[in-house]
């Protein structure tokens, strides 16, 4: 079998406009300098990845690689070849090509970090989902157009594209979407793939920081789930509450604010996310507080109702909060600034079924409520540990309710009975992973930071949200 393509053979077949792919397999930089019109960059490097974007594309496409000279290309093409691929390699490279080239303006992949950057700074960015509609529906980035990549191949599927927006392809791990550009690319179409897809967009943590009086309060919020951490500060030590991986980006986050981390702490045992609480206490030398009633198998300094853990002129009040777990703790501070949890949400309140004890669990969230949380007054602020999707921050970018207008919030007018029988009776998916999240959480079972992205893939689901 034939598989090389003379120059002359690849111009008839770009005139013709056939069903072809043209690969770039060269370094990012020298496609970005001058590249066939067209072609897309496909950098694999590892067996793995070539064999997962492989299974990505269509068979019945003819592949044509290129690189400098043909030696890489071919190859790589008659590895594809043997798996039943029509692939093909440019004869002697891109060095061969007499035809017009063009220079690319937008690179091929984005981080998760840039890419929040661009959607912050709303940089003209278009959002594809390549993932199969079910995936999609169970968890995404909002705003994003989903378009499966098995029709994205097919004639008129990129019709209504945006050709004057930066198109960003999003999938799970962020194979899929490197095969979307290469579909994108044959009609003319620049676009980035996000790198690790869902999964480590996941992990991008992005902070915004309350000045109030002489009190500090940076908000960590982990865009892709929607979790929310706070680093508090007072004369230059801070206390963390509920931090998230990666762990480092706290110490980041509060040395620009001049603030050394001497206090880390977990309201409970997450269901949802792995805490990165141990990993961040030891990085910084700090004391690691845990619930008692929480049944940690961890090294830590355990809290109890009534605690007080003392940073810079200030003090966290410890409160006991059982309902979504049955040693949750909530802390206050100055008797103006409450952070609850999973207790109480800007748009809800804790789910009481995660440990399958639903009906005790919701007459001690119903407790928890009425008589601790809702009894400060009207103007203390509500921190949660995190927010659903479609909540809008205050003006300030933070995300926080008030005792005020907690109480405003559905299921909270009814009698202890009648919540009782309410909330039990509401159905709502558990987490992803869940009760291995609370194991590793709990201190049961280790696990490796890079396993770590997968775990968390999915939305929160911590909350009763009517």
């Amino acid at each position: 079998m034939n598989i090389e393509i003379t120059p002359e053979e690849l111009s008839q077949i770009l005139q013709a406009k056939s069903n072809t792919i043209i690969l770039d397999i060269r370094a990012k930089e020298n496609y970005m300098n001058g590249h066939i019109a067209g072609a897309a960059n496909a950098v694999c490097n590892s067996m793995q990845q070539k064999q997962i974007i492989m299974s990505k594309l269509p068979p019945s496409m003819k592949i044509i690689l290129v690189d400098e000279d043909g030696t890489e290309a071919k190859q790589n093409a008659t590895m594809m070849a043997r798996f039943g691929f029509d692939a093909h390699y440019l004869k002697d490279g891109i060095k061969s090509w007499q035809g017009e080239t063009i220079k690319s303006t937008q690179d091929t992949i984005i981080s998760g970090d840039n890419l929040w950057d661009s959607i912050k700074k709303d940089n003209n960015v278009f959002l594809l989902d390549v993932r199969e509609p079910s995936e999609f529906a169970e968890f995404k980035i909002p705003g994003a157009v989903n378009i499966p990549l098995s029709q994205l191949f097919m004639p008129g599927s990129q019709t209504h594209l945006p050709k004057d927006k930066k198109i960003v392809t999003i999938c799970s791990h962020g194979n899929r979407s490197m095969v979307a550009t290469f579909a994108l690319a044959q009609n003319g179409l620049e676009s980035t793939s996000l790198v690790g897809g869902m999964s480590l967009w996941n992990q991008v943590l992005s902070a915004i920081t309350l000045k109030e009086n002489d009190t500090t309060i940076i908000q960590v919020e982990k865009i892709g789930k929607g979790c929310l951490s706070h680093i508090i500060g007072s004369n230059g030590e801070a206390v963390v509450i509920d931090p998230t991986y990666p762990p480092s980006k706290y110490i980041e986050f509060a040395q620009k604010e001049g603030l050394k981390i001497t206090c880390v702490i977990d309201t409970h045992q997450h269901a949802d996310h792995v805490s990165a609480a141990k990993d961040l206490s030891q990085m910084t030398g700090a004391k690691l507080y845990l619930s008692k009633l929480e049944e940690y198998k961890l090294e830590s300094q355990q809290t109890v109702d009534g605690d007080t853990i003392s940073f810079g002129s200030k003090q966290l009040k410890a409160i006991h909060t059982p309902g979504h777990t049955p040693g949750s703790m909530s802390f206050v501070l100055n008797d103006k600034y409450v952070f609850s949890g999973d207790i109480l949400f800007v748009e809800g309140i804790g789910r009481p079924d995660l440990r399958d004890q639903a009906e005790e669990f919701a007459a001690k969230l119903y407790d928890t409520l009425h008589n601790k949380l809702l009894k400060f007054g009207d103007d203390v602020k509500i921190f949660p540990t995190h927010h659903g999707e479609g909540v809008i921050p205050t003006k300030d970018g933070i995300f926080y309710t008030t005792v005020q207008n907690a109480k405003k919030l559905p299921l909270l007018d009814l009698g202890q009975a009648e919540f009782v029988s309410k909330v039990v009776s509401i159905t709502t998916p558990r987490p992803m992973n869940y009760s291995m999240i609370i194991k590793i959480n709990k201190g049961v079972i280790p696990v490796p930071p890079m396993q770590i992205p997968d775990l968390e893939m999915g939305p929160n689901r911590c909350s009763i949200r009517m």
